[in-house]
């Protein structure tokens, strides 16, 4: 059923993970998938009681990337070939946006496979983390394809252009030593402590000061469109707000008291 193609876990840590569940189908990001994500993520945020938000797959895999079925399917339905793929590009476009857009710190969970529009999934996120078995691959070449769904956005900020070109242009399984030695992503854990690894370094993110967080998180993404005088005002500006709050209080008492803070996220 479309209902259970995305699952959304909110726990008592603010910890929330958004799960693709297709695993029949490495879960490609089709129409009932890349809704789902959008969906889940508007209730996330109507509930406000989260304060990271990780992004994983069922199964085995990440994400397999767009879904080629349904892009025959439409074909099959005598929908031209350019209104086909102008419509699954849409529908994988927007939800791989709204990830980006999303308004908490985002940590991308890759334990498998994670392939094209997939791959843009993962650096949607802020933050990377792969099993050391995983792979990356942005392999549009190998079924005759430019790239799409953001990699001439991410990619390049994420390793550089030179390298980024090379990903493309070869279609490269990224292993996860390469992965992190490029700067693709931030940490490969082992295959047998990859669960506890993942859990121990989004709850240090999670239990951070999270209005604090989400104001540099916005601070930053605007960080390569702006003059240094903009960003600095955009900073000010942010700053002014996050001093009021309760997370800002607990800080600076724990700072003057010598002691490690406890913050609540607000």
């Amino acid at each position: 059923m479309a209902d259970d193609a995305v699952l959304l876990d909110v726990d008592d840590d603010g910890v929330a993970t958004l799960t693709l569940n297709r695993p029949d189908n490495r879960n490609a990001l089709s129409e009932p998938v890349s809704s789902g994500i959008v969906e889940k993520l508007d209730e996330l945020e109507d509930r406000n009681d989260a304060r990271c938000l990780v992004v994983t797959g069922s199964g085995g895999s990440f994400c397999a990337g767009g879904d080629v079925n349904s892009m025959m399917e439409l074909m099959s339905d005598v929908v031209p070939l350019h209104e086909a793929v102008r419509r699954i590009q849409d529908q994988t476009s927007r939800a791989i946006q709204r990830v980006h857009d999303f308004y908490l710190p985002t940590v991308a969970k890759i334990d498998g496979f994670a392939y094209g529009a997939g791959a843009n999934l993962a650096l949607a996120c802020d933050l990377q983390v792969m099993n050391e078995e995983a792979f990356v691959s942005f392999g549009f070449r190998q079924v005759g394809l430019g790239v799409d769904t953001g990699t001439s956005y991410f990619l390049p900020r994420a390793v550089g252009s030179n390298t980024a070109k090379e990903l493309v242009f070869t279609g490269e399984n990224v292993d996860a030593e390469r992965a992190v030695d490029i700067g693709l992503v931030n940490h490969a854990f082992p295959a047998e402590t990859f669960e506890e690894d993942v859990a121990a370094f989004v709850e240090e993110i999670a239990s951070g000061p999270t209005v604090a967080l989400r104001a540099s998180k916005q601070a930053l993404a605007r960080g390569f469109e702006r003059s240094i005088d903009d960003a600095m005002a955009f900073e000010a500006a942010a700053q002014a707000a996050v001093f009021e709050s309760d997370d800002h209080v607990e800080g600076a008492t724990a700072f003057m008291e010598k002691r490690s803070p406890e913050f609540e996220g607000k």
